[in-house]
This record gives structure tokens, sequence and C-alpha cells, in this order.
């Protein structure tokens, strides 16, 4: 156990986060268990042994909270880290037009910058400590890739995660071994539309029975959901492991479909519009630069 890896994980009061707590140790690795209150992990603060599990007070939310004392305090327990898993968010159900500014920053405070905070100390923590495989998971959503009726906020900040961690992503030098990993959930049995969404009500105009926003609120609340949490954290474990991670993994069958869904949409109207796409380029380029330069590479190849 002294030599197991280490997970920094956020938000392990339910869901996602307290199951992969669980499925990391019985996997044989480490915790570090991190939440806003730990009297909210009292349960598991009872089943394991401080050598396997480390609960920390820590707000994603408050900027405030120094996310280089969360890796020290971490760090002076176990002696490593080696998976951070930036899992704390909650959703906001909302029109664009009902939801005030105090609503929308505390959700990017959550979702967005928390994430980033930290996932900017484990990279120089990881390099720092010349980590050997070093793994950051961004938990994103399939709310990351593509925008719905009532979350516009929440997929904002999804969208926002999956483009900082994929430019993170580039930036890491290769000698480092500091993979980014965009997990990318569909609907998952825990409490995310109960407990964890916010549900600020639709201004008259909208607010009829068969309205986009009711008919979106009403699948939220009412439609059985398809992943398991447990499976899930068992997903994230197998793709820590992996040498060559992909950047983006979707998770749970409505995920994978809703996601090839939206590419096979976008390259539709990609097609559609491309007469007029290049009739923007300049006079003294050639439109089909990038065709030309990508048939001599497929020939090269």
């Amino acid at each position: 156990m002294s030599d197991s890896r280490v997970w920094l994980i956020t938000g392990t009061s339910a869901g996602i986060g307290q199951a992969s707590v669980k499925e990391v140790i019985a996997a044989g690795e480490r915790v570090a268990a991190i939440t806003r209150k730990a009297s909210s992990v009292s349960q598991l603060s009872a089943a394991y042994p401080p050598d396997k599990l480390l609960v920390v007070e820590y707000d994603v939310g408050n900027s405030a909270h120094s996310a280089e004392a969360l890796f020290e305090k971490v760090h002076k327990h176990f002696g490593r880290i080696d998976v951070v898993v930036n899992n704390a968010g909650y959703g906001l159900s909302g029109v664009v037009e009902g939801t005030n500014d105090e609503d929308a920053h505390y959700q990017f405070e959550v979702n967005f910058w928390g994430p980033v905070r930290i996932s900017r100390e484990a990279v120089k923590y990881f390099r720092e400590n010349k980590t050997p495989a070093g793994r950051i998971i961004n938990v994103s959503s399939v709310g990351g890739f593509i925008g719905y009726p009532t979350l516009a906020f929440y997929s904002a900040t999804k969208f926002a995660l999956e483009g900082f961690s994929e430019g993170l992503h580039k930036e890491l030098s290769p000698e480092w071994n500091i993979k980014i990993i965009i997990a990318q959930p569909g609907g998952v049995r825990t409490e995310w539309a109960k407990s964890n969404m916010v549900y600020r009500p639709f201004p008259p105009a909208y607010d009829a029975p068969d309205s986009p926003v009711n008919t979106m609120r009403n699948l939220c609340t009412s439609t059985p959901t398809m992943g398991d949490a447990v499976k899930l954290s068992r997903a994230l474990i197998t793709i820590s492991r992996e040498a060559d991670p992909p950047l983006r993994l979707p998770l749970g069958c409505d995920a994978q479909w809703l996601i090839l869904n939206k590419l096979g949409e976008m390259k539709k109207d990609v097609d559609r519009w491309n007469e007029l796409t290049l009739s923007t380029v300049a006079d003294d380029v050639d439109p089909l630069y990038f065709k030309k330069l990508n048939m001599l590479v497929t020939e090269q190849s």
C-alpha cells in the first residue's frame, strides 16, 4: 500500500466522486478525498484507515483557498500524488434570460476556475516531483460538447473546461509524461439532477407547458439515466493506467451516441456551406491548399 498510487479527487461527498474513492481503494491505491465539509464524507472516514484515505476540506469554488497548500497537505500525508480527478461541480438549470450574473459567475467558479486552479498546481507538482506518470482527469460532460436548453451556463463551463484541458495538454513537454484526460459522462445515476442541481424559475414567456425549456427540464427530472457511477469509476481507473490515453473519453452509450450524432451534423454543415466558407479566402491563396496538402501527406504515408 505504501508504494501504491495516490489519487486526489474533488467532489467526493456523493455520486461519481464518492464511488471513485471506494473503487480506487478497492483497487489497492490510496485517496485524498476533497470536500467542502468533512462531515459529508463521515461514512468514508469511518470505513477506511488514514493510510488509505485522507479527507481534506477545500472549497473549489473559493479562489481564496490555496491549491498549493492543498497539494502540500496531501503530499505531506502520503508522500506522493499520481492522479488528480477534477470531479467537483453542479448543474444550473434556467434560461439565459432568467439567469442573473451572480448565479452564472459562481457556476464558472466551481465548474471551471476550480479545476483550472487545481490543474495548474497538478502540472507544477508532477513536473517538479518528477512523477513517473502524472494524470489529470477533468470530468466534463456530454454537455461539454453539446449545448442544451436550460443548461446554457452549465454547458458553457464544460465547453470552457474542455478547451482549457486541450490547450493545457498541448503545452506539456512529452518528457514530463503528464497526460490530460477529459471524461465526458452521459447521464449517470447520481444526485446530479436532484440535490446537485440549482433550479431557477422560467420567465413567463418561456413557461408554456410544451416549450423547449419545459420539455428539457422534464427530461432531466423524469427520464431514467443509463450510466452507473461505480462502473464509470472503474473506467477512470483503467484509463489512468494507460500509457497513451485519449484526450477525450465519452463514458456511456448515450454520451457516445450523442457525440457521434453531433459530429455527423457538423460534417453535414461543413459540406453544405463549403462554397461560402472558401469564398472568404484571400485572392492570392489557393482555397484548396489544405485539401491538397492532406492528399500529399496521405500519399507519402
